[in-house]
């Protein structure tokens, strides 16, 4: 099959609505918007606490958030594997290759994008809101809540980036998954398998599925920057 048969193939699998091509998307999809939604809280707040409050190791803390960006996947799916195997210490949940497996992979690759884009939009924030809050006799909650509003389109861009990033890994969802056809096969690990096949049609048509995804995200991205220098003209 020559390159122009297997994208006009690809094509013809996308538009005929292919149930086993559509499901590997909708398992792409469940598995990284859970595992996002799911780190999303305790990243947004670790990132606030790092960034607006002084304690012991606050610069370790802000040194490991930022190279915790850089672990690759594959090594986070190594040590998935290991601590969800049998013999491993959380073995007993029997997570390996299932979809609460990817999830909690999932989770754990998007929660670093989450904190050190976080950190990042709160450390910009103008401190004066939180001065304020705090001059009005506003709780803890209360402060949080208000910065954290000022910071909303750093936050924003940081669920957006965490998504993209989640999506389109394959070693953690490879590894912890097991690639199994109907229950863990999530876009990218079957581009890789069906490249492996040879049969390029079905992964040409995934990659236009990821690649519209990452257009999508993207222009979301772009959205919310220009939003927020509207925003920061109209002050």
């Amino acid at each position: 099959m020559t390159v122009l048969e297997a994208t006009s193939h690809a094509f013809a699998l996308l538009f005929s609505g292919d149930a086993a091509l559509w499901h590997i998307v909708w398992v792409s999809l469940k598995t990284s918007i859970i595992g996002l939604l799911l780190a999303a809280p305790p990243a947004v707040f670790l990132g606030y606490v790092i960034a607006l409050h002084r304690f012991p190791g606050r610069r370790l803390a802000i040194w490991l958030a930022q190279a915790a960006l850089s672990l690759p996947t594959v090594l986070i799916g190594l040590l998935l594997y290991l601590l969800l195997s049998r013999r491993g210490p959380m073995g007993g949940l029997e997570w390996l290759f299932t979809q609460q497996g990817v999830i909690l992979g999932q989770m754990i690759i998007g929660l670093p994008v989450l904190l050190a884009f976080t950190l990042a939009a709160v450390q910009a924030a103008d401190p004066r809101y939180a001065e304020t809050a705090v001059a009005l006799g506003a709780s803890r909650w209360r402060v949080m809540m208000t910065v954290l509003h000022e910071a909303r389109y750093g936050v924003m861009a940081a669920v957006i980036s965490g998504f993209g990033r989640v999506i389109s890994e394959v070693g953690c969802a490879l590894m912890v998954g097991g690639n199994i056809e109907g229950q863990t096969r999530t876009i990218t690990t079957a581009i890789a398998l069906e490249t492996s096949k040879g049969e390029f049609a079905q992964g040409i048509a995934l990659g236009i599925v990821l690649v519209a995804l990452a257009l999508v995200m993207n222009g979301a991205l772009v959205l919310l920057q220009g939003e927020a220098h509207a925003a920061g003209g109209r002050l």
